[in-house]
């Protein structure tokens, strides 16, 4: 294999182990120092009172270490483990040696914490802690046991190393110290990302409404309204042609009407969820306006599912349910208690939100680098060190990937909006057995009927499908739960053409959802196909593709993507 065709395939790798792990709005809280010094006191209490643990540990090691310092260990990394998938690290006695010890350090370290009697928030904060620590010291991040690393130098004659540190001081300067994971060069919004023809026909101070030129001779009446998070460019649904969403739609008649969010500064500090409702209410209304239609089918994804729900039990408490024909949520968890089993759930405590709160308020807004900053440091093997390892150690541009670029592509969140984000985790209004608050905003949710649609990932972290399943069941049990094999966005960008893509099929009417995943029906293929036949037949009759788009009342405002896109 050449030289360039070993740098694709390791961008490849890296923009694919990464891609898993897109921001979305996972880090509300921050990573506190003092809950990280607090997990670490207790853990280092418990392991003074439970010494047996301790050594139980240290034996095992030792009994690891003789067998390796004799050549005689059969510790192998995992296969997934890309950071020792160099042949080089097993083929040289040192470099495999020190390897075995490091894998063999690491599991029993990971051991002695969960034998350690610690309560259950201590417990996963000591897991978290433990994790960065150990993905820290692996020899695969140091530039002089790297295999890899060394052997680049030598065949580059340093010029790897140099332009290593040249990445390094680039980072430092431009990235806020972290390793750099796009090339960001390589792509501009409107020209190689976000290019399906279109026009923006409604604009507010919230919110630009987009529109797509008609690719077929019909289209279907009832437009899709999308709704899209909050902390992202809207445009993951219409990254390059052949994965972008909106061109799916189109090919089959479908009129989708995108929302793009406006990147607000501290001057729109007290946005809160009703300024963002009331916004989409306009928004909307325009949507059904030019399409001619007396309702929407709407979608959302993550946090826009979590806004799209709110906006539906708006409506349901104000009269206006009809607005919407029906409901499809993406990778979206409704019910906070049900995806406690994630890493985020060791940060959220009343003090970890009241700081969070308090410093947003401080700064007026809640800033996307930073949260990426934090998330990063959730993921550090996918989102800090691979990227050490190929842009600092072995020299290499970071990969030229759509997905990333759009990952990186961060916005703001209002101080207001962030507060109510994060009342959301204890109040769970969305359970509430009557009217409850989102912020200022009075909801229903037992007044939401609609046929649904819900979409989540089997590999998905940041949404846990079995919680995402939770928020089919707060619909109905009649809701429509899709399960696809793969990770947060990519069970949302599923185009068809993977022979490796499956999905799942069932009523959420299972209270359990594995009950649900041994009854459900298995499909090769992506859910896309399924979903546009469903689209097809909500969608009302089909009519002429219009000529223009918007209408007299709301005419075309200028040409796709929009302006608030590019406001940084």
């Amino acid at each position: 294999m050449t030289d360039d065709k070993k740098q694709s395939t390791n961008a490849r790798d890296i923009a694919q182990n990464a891609s898993e792990n897109t921001l979305a709005l996972n880090p509300l809280v921050t990573l506190r120092a003092e809950d990280m010094f607090g997990a670490g006191t207790n853990m280092m209490r418990a392991m003074a009172a439970q010494p047996q643990a301790i050594m139980e540990q240290w034996m095992a090691f030792a009994q690891d270490t003789q067998a390796i310092l004799t050549q005689k260990s059969e510790i192998k990394p995992d296969p997934k483990d890309r950071r020792f998938a160099d042949t080089a690290w097993q083929n040289n006695p040192f470099t495999k040696g020190i390897m075995q010890a490091y894998l063999s350090w690491a599991d029993k370290v990971q051991h002695m914490v969960e034998e350690l009697d610690l309560p259950d928030k201590d417990a996963a904060r000591a897991r978290l802690a433990t994790s960065i620590f150990i993905d820290t010291m692996a020899p695969s991040n140091n530039f002089f046991i790297n295999p890899t690393a060394m052997k680049t130098f030598f065949e580059t004659g340093g010029q790897s190393a140099l332009k290593g540190v040249q990445n390094l001081i680039k980072d430092l300067t431009e990235n806020g110290g972290l390793p750099s994971s796009v090339d960001t060069s390589k792509f501009k919004v409107g020209e190689n990302v976000a290019v399906t023809p279109g026009d923006v026909v409604f604009r507010n101070d919230v919110i630009e409404l987009i529109t797509y030129k008609p690719t077929t001779e019909k289209v279907y009446r009832r437009p899709l309204f999308v709704v899209p998070p909050q902390i992202n460019k809207y445009y993951s649904i219409d990254l390059s042609p052949g994965k972008s969403m909106i061109e799916f739609l189109l090919a089959n008649g479908i009129q989708p009407y995108c929302v793009s969010w406006r990147n607000p500064t501290a001057a729109q500090a007290d946005w809160g969820m009703e300024k963002y409702i009331e916004a989409l209410d306009e928004a909307c209304d325009a949507a059904m306006e030019i399409s001619g239609s007396d309702s929407v089918n709407i979608m959302g994804s993550c946090s826009g599912g979590i806004t799209l729900s709110t906006y539906a039990g708006w409506l349901a408490k104000n009269g206006k349910a009809d607005k919407i024909n029906q409901v499809i949520l993406a990778v979206c968890v409704l019910d906070t208690m049900a995806s406690t089993d994630n890493d985020m759930a060791a940060l959220v405590t009343p003090e970890t939100v009241k700081a969070a709160k308090m410093a947003s308020q401080a700064r007026g807004v809640l800033d996307g680098q930073d949260m990426a900053k934090m998330f990063a440091w959730m993921r550090p093997n996918d989102l800090i060190w691979n990227y050490w390892v190929n842009n600092y150690l072995l020299g290499n541009a970071p990969p030229a990937f759509d997905v990333l670029y759009w990952n990186a592509d961060t916005t703001r969140l209002p101080a207001g909006l962030h507060g109510d984000f994060l009342d959301m985790i204890f109040t769970n209004p969305f359970l509430a057995k009557g009217e409850s608050n989102i912020g200022d905003v009075e909801i229903d949710m037992t007044k939401v009927n609609y046929p649904t649609y819900v979409i989540a990932g089997t590999t998905d972290h940041i949404t846990p499908w079995k919680a995402v399943y939770e928020t089919a069941r707060l619909y109905g049990k009649d809701a429509t739960f899709i399960l696809s094999n793969s990770g947060h966005l990519q069970s949302l960008l599923n185009p068809p053409g993977n022979p490796k893509s499956w999905y799942m099929k069932g009523k959420a009417n299972a209270k359990d959802p594995d009950a649900w995943s041994e009854k459900a029906e298995k499909k090769e293929g992506s859910w896309w196909l399924d979903w546009a036949e469903l689209l097809k037949e909500t969608s009302g009759s089909e009519i002429k593709a219009p000529k223009t788009a918007g209408s007299k009342k709301y005419p075309s405002l200028g040409a796709a993507p929009g302006t608030y896109v590019f406001e940084e």
